[in-house]
C-alpha cells in the first residue's frame, strides 16, 4: 500500500508527487497518456517563473526527472474508478488495482478540438488553444479565434493588442459571451466577427496559411490567417470519479483553493485543471499540486 496515489502526471500531479516525496511519503503516480500533460503541446513556455524560455516538453521532462529522482514511482495505466474509505482506498486501473491511504486526483482537462484533419500536426505551428501562452508568437500577424463565448472574446481582445487583425468565427448566429465583452469587441477596429460559420478545413503544410469556413448552406470562403486559437471549451477527465465526489454541470470537480473536493470522502484531494477554478495556467496547476500534497501528507500523518 502506498501512502499517496496521484492520478495524473501533468504539472499539478507531478508537483504533488514531488512535495509528497519530500515529506517522505511513498508515492505512485498513474498516468494514462502523456507524461507532462497539456504543457507538452506548447512549443515555447515563457511565463513560468525562473525560466526565460523553454519548450513544454523540456519543462515536463525536467519535472518528471525531478520527481523520479526523489523516489516517486510512475505507472502507465488508465484509471477507471476509486473506492474504499479513508486510509484504505483502491484505485482501479485497466491493467491493475492499486492501494493507497490517500488519493490526489490531478486528471487535468483537455481543450475541445475542432476534430479536423491536420489539427494535431499543426499544434504549435498555427493551431493553439491559449492566447496567454502563445499570443506573443503572432505579434503583427493575422489570426482567428474560433468560438463566441467569454473565453473566445477575452482571447480575441487580448490578441488584438499585438496582432494586426483578429477574426472571431462563431458557429451560432450570435455571440454567447457577456455583453460587456461584446461591447469591447465592437470598439476594436482590428477585430472582425463572423457569425453562423464553422471551420471546415485547415490549410498549410508544416505551418498554417489559412482556414476554410462554411455557412449552414455549405457556402465556403477562405480566410488567410497565420494561426487560429480554438476556444470552444474544455473537457475535464473526471468521468471515473463521479461516484466518489461532486461534479459541476461541465464535469469539473467542485473544489475551492484548499483542494478539498466537495462530496468526497476524507483522504481524497484534487489539484489542477480538473477542478473548478477561474484561471487554468501551469503556475496555478503547480500551486494546486503543492496545496493538495501538503494536505494529503497531513491526512496520512494523522491516521
Amino acid at each position: 500500500m502506498y501512502d499517496i496515489i496521484v492520478v495524473g502526471a501533468g504539472p499539478a500531479g507531478l508537483t504533488a508527487a514531488l512535495y509528497a516525496r519530500r515529506a517522505d511519503k511513498s508515492v505512485l503516480v498513474i498516468e494514462k497518456e502523456t507524461f507532462g500533460g497539456q504543457i507538452t503541446y506548447s512549443p515555447r513556455v515563457e511565463n513560468y517563473p525562473g525560466f526565460s524560455v523553454m519548450s513544454g516538453n523540456e519543462f515536463a521532462e525536467k519535472l518528471i526527472d525531478q520527481v523520479t529522482d526523489q523516489g516517486a514511482e510512475i505507472e502507465l495505466d488508465t484509471v477507471t474508478g476509486i473506492d474504499g474509505k479513508a486510509g484504505d482506498f483502491t484505485v482501479h486501473g485497466e491493467s491493475a488495482d492499486y492501494k493507497a491511504k490517500a488519493v490526489i486526483i490531478a486528471a487535468g482537462s483537455k481543450h475541445r478540438q475542432l476534430g479536423l484533419p491536420k489539427e494535431n500536426e499543426l499544434i504549435g505551428e498555427g493551431v493553439s488553444y491559449c492566447a496567454v501562452c502563445d499570443g506573443a508568437f503572432y505579434r503583427g500577424k493575422t489570426v482567428a479565434v474560433i468560438g463566441g463565448g467569454n473565453t473566445a472574446l477575452q482571447e480575441a481582445i487580448a490578441l488584438s493588442e499585438g496582432c494586426s487583425h483578429v477574426y472571431v468565427v462563431q458557429n451560432l448566429d450570435f455571440l454567447t459571451g457577456e455583453e460587456r465583452l461584446q461591447r469591447d469587441i465592437e470598439q476594436k477596429d482590428n477585430i472582425t466577427v463572423i457569425l453562423g460559420k464553422v471551420v471546415k478545413e485547415l490549410l498549410g503544410e508544416g505551418s498554417m496559411t489559412g482556414i476554410v469556413i462554411a455557412d449552414n448552406s455549405g457556402n465556403t470562403e477562405t480566410l488567410e490567417v497565420d494561426g487560429i486559437f480554438v476556444a470552444i471549451g474544455q473537457k475535464p477527465e473526471n468521468e471515473p470519479f463521479k461516484n466518489v465526489l461532486d461534479l459541476d454541470e461541465w464535469g469539473y470537480i467542485v473544489s475551492g483553493e484548499d483542494c478539498l473536493p466537495k462530496g468526497a470522502d476524507d483522504g481524497i484531494f484534487v489539484a489542477g485543471d480538473c477542478r473548478t477554478k477561474k484561471i487554468r495556467q501551469v503556475t496555478t496547476a503547480t500551486g494546486d499540486g503543492a496545496v493538495a500534497a501538503l494536505a494529503a501528507c497531513r491526512f496520512v500523518d494523522e491516521l
